[in-house]
């Protein structure tokens, strides 16, 4: 008998026999429920900020009723309590600083985490070409602190991988590996050879 220790509909109580032998508890407390929805929302807002889609997955993780997930989040929405627009810009300013994330890369976590379309456009555009590419070379010139004695082949190949992973256009990442390595003196037709225009 497996037994799982939520609150949510379809519980079953612990006792003898087998799942299907045990009764369903009954229907809980609106009241409670709509307090426990609360305190889960309360929760995951207080360990960091978290998307309207976030808060409802926790809540419906937790077993709470979609209708009432809707409802509490309303309430949020209401209070100021959720902000997709606020969490983008955090979250982008962030993720691109700490992590080195191309805009690419922090349009496809927004998307994932729920963030609107033109919210996920506009939080982004927050990172200009400029910032873009001094964030790559950063990377690049991080990267390359630790790979003395690797030819110049596998260096451009692990550095135009590592900036495309870390979601900076094919464009920027082939531009940026180019100028950095001739700034250490690489050979410039090996890398007009291996790098395109």
């Amino acid at each position: 008998m497996t037994f799982h220790g939520g609150r949510g509909r379809g519980r079953r109580r612990p006792g003898f026999g087998s799942d299907d032998d045990e009764p369903d508890l009954p229907p809980p407390d609106p009241v409670e429920e709509q307090k426990r929805a609360k305190e889960i929302c309360f929760t995951q807002l207080a360990a960091q900020p978290r998307t309207r889609l976030e808060l409802k997955n926790a809540m419906l993780r937790k077993g709470i009723a979609e209708e009432l997930a809707e409802l509490v989040l309303g309430k949020f929405d209401k209070a100021g309590l959720i902000d997709d627009a606020a969490f983008a810009e955090i979250w982008v300013r962030s993720r691109h600083t700490y992590n080195g994330l191309g805009r690419r890369a922090l349009a496809m976590e927004l998307k994932r985490k729920g963030v609107a379309d033109e919210l996920v456009t506009e939080a982004v555009a927050a990172v200009d070409d400029e910032a873009e590419q001094d964030r790559a070379r950063e990377l690049v010139r991080k990267k390359l602190r630790g790979m003395s004695g690797v030819d110049e082949t596998a260096k451009i190949r692990r550095l135009v991988g590592a900036l495309a992973r870390k979601g900076y256009s094919g464009g920027m990442a082939y531009q940026v590996v180019r100028e950095e390595l001739r700034a250490e003196g690489a050979d410039a037709a090996l890398l007009d050879e291996a790098l395109p225009d």
